[in-house]
């Protein structure tokens, strides 16, 4: 069987009958989401007695006895190689913040027909009404085994981090929290080609991360291991540095691996003379900040629906400006990175997904680009279908690179 995104008529079918007089009825986005935004179907027919003994008993029963003498073999025979759980508990929903595990199933619906449509996965929205570690560890460890790969999504900081190591260490099918990686990636992509475009290397540039929530910690390390040659990252007490008493184990390591001059004042300061700004936090940084960068910068200004930096106003300081916005060019968007890296993974049997896979399928989003690369154009739309492909095949060929494939 299949999820899959529901036909308008299969929809209506689904669909209680509305109300007379209906508030919701004249917002189109209402309109696309009531009853629903996916089905499960089956993948065959069953039409006859004989489809009916293959399909169920007494059929069934040589599959599962074959399997459970060699489990491996449930790839084969069963949907749990090619379908994703997306696992969320609510807590950090896009913009939103904790709003909850119902209000939070639309989102998990909709990242399943990105999968859908971009990658050719199914996949399986999974609420979950708890915020407990140990719990939704241990939920998603035993739901797993139904599962190709886990889509760890809008779980909030500091506990998506162990959650997702647990589960790393757990299972032995990708799991990834794609608000911290999936970000990651994307920004890796376009902050490569917006150093080409400003006749930069990685290792030339001095990047200030502001925001150390998931995504800021996640791009801060994959930005390491990249060759990223400093780093300086902001909470919102300021930098993080090896002499603050109030960090956390992860935030302790962020100190201790970056801000190479041990700069101990505000984000808005460590902004004199760098390259990079980052922005993964929200708020507004004052022109008088951008205007005291290096010349030729970089803006990465990522919150939505409100940048951290005017985008206009950046643009008169800055070589190449990007933002989370579908309306303005330059949109760094994690479609871009996890349709690509869990069909890549899922492809190649791999049995998680390594930082060496992260770097393969940011490397492959900004080829994309190619020679069309400019100041607008540093990272490829969310909606290019080359995308995930590229990225499919660069996350495979490094998993098996890597050896860790079944």
């Amino acid at each position: 069987m299949s999820a899959e995104t529901g036909s308008p008529a299969t929809a209506a079918d689904r669909t209680p009958q509305a109300p007379a007089e209906d508030r919701f009825a004249s917002d189109p986005a209402f309109g696309v989401h009531e009853g629903g935004k996916l089905v499960v179907r089956p993948t065959r027919g069953i039409e006859s007695r004989e489809d009916l003994a293959l399909t169920y008993t007494p059929g069934v029963a040589r599959v599962s006895s074959a399997i459970a003498a060699e489990p491996e073999l449930a790839r084969r025979f069963t949907w749990a190689s090619r379908v994703v759980a997306v696992v969320s508990d609510g807590t950090a929903v896009l913009g939103l913040g904790d709003i909850g595990p119902a209000a939070a199933l639309p989102v998990m619906e909709g990242k399943a027909c990105l999968f859908s449509e971009f990658a050719g996965l199914s996949a399986v929205p999974v609420v979950l009404s708890t915020t407990d570690v140990d719990r939704i560890v241990e939920t998603v460890a035993a739901i797993a085994p139904s599962f190709g790969g886990i889509n760890l999504e809008d779980i909030s900081a500091p506990r998506c981090f162990e959650i997702e190591d647990r589960l790393r260490e757990r299972l032995d099918v990708p799991v990834m929290h794609d608000d911290q990686h999936g970000t990651a990636i994307v920004v890796l992509a376009a902050l490569r080609n917006a150093a080409r475009v400003t006749g930069r290397t990685l290792a030339d540039l001095r990047v200030v991360v502001a925001g150390a929530g998931a995504a800021g910690i996640a791009c801060t390390r994959i930005l390491l291991g990249a060759g990223v040659g400093d780093i300086c990252v902001a909470d919102s007490r300021g930098v993080l540095h090896p002499g603050r008493e109030d960090l956390t184990p992860v935030k302790r390591w962020v100190a201790e691996n970056t801000n190479r001059a041990g700069y101990a004042g505000t984000m808005t300061g460590a902004l004199k003379g760098a390259d990079v700004y980052l922005g993964l936090s929200g708020g507004s940084v004052p022109e008088a900040a951008i205007a005291s960068m290096a010349p030729g910068c970089i803006v990465f200004s990522l919150a939505n629906p409100t940048p951290e930096v005017d985008p206009e106003m950046a643009a008169r300081y800055a070589a190449v400006v990007a933002t989370g916005r579908s309306d303005l060019p330059n949109q760094i968007n994690n479609v871009l990175a996890f349709p690509g890296v869990f069909r890549g993974a899922i492809d190649a049997g791999a049995t998680a997904i390594t930082e060496e896979m992260k770097l393969a399928a940011a490397e492959a989003i900004a080829g994309v680009v190619g020679d069309d690369l400019a100041p607008g154009y540093v990272v490829p739309s969310p909606l290019d279908r080359r995308v995930a492909t590229a990225v499919a095949e660069a996350v495979a060929a490094t998993a098996r690179a890597q050896g860790i494939t079944r």
